[in-house]
């Protein structure tokens, strides 16, 4: 899911790039919908997370509804989430609508977390 400057070789170390995914992902983790019991990585909120050469992030991400209560407010939260993780520069959230989000994109722990196991 994440790569380096447009999915080229990156500047940034294996490992590094490897340990800033991991972290990314854990503070995506920390953010939930406030209408699911699931956060938006496991809900598959979360279309791409791309990682440049200067350590920027870029973050595609949707909404389970277009019309969603928090459509202002979660794009902010993920960019704060993001912006904590140690080593990571700038951070931009784009709020895509296309593909549409699908119950289908959901972990099978988020299945579970909505009761639908």
């Amino acid at each position: 899911m994440a790569s380096g400057d447009n999915g080229t070789q990156s500047a940034i170390p294996a490992e590094e790039l490897t340990r800033l995914t991991d972290d990314i992902v854990g503070a995506l983790k920390t953010v939930y919908d406030p209408e699911i019991p699931a956060d938006i990585y496991e809900l598959g909120l979360i279309y791409k997370i791309d990682i440049d050469d200067e350590r920027n992030v870029d973050v595609e991400m949707t909404l389970t509804a277009p019309g969603c209560p928090v459509a202002g407010e979660m794009p902010i939260w993920v960019e704060n989430a993001v912006s904590s993780v140690d080593g990571v520069g700038q951070v931009r959230v784009d709020l895509v609508f296309d593909p549409p989000w699908t119950p289908e994109r959901m972990s099978e722990e988020a299945q579970v977390a909505v009761g639908w196991f």
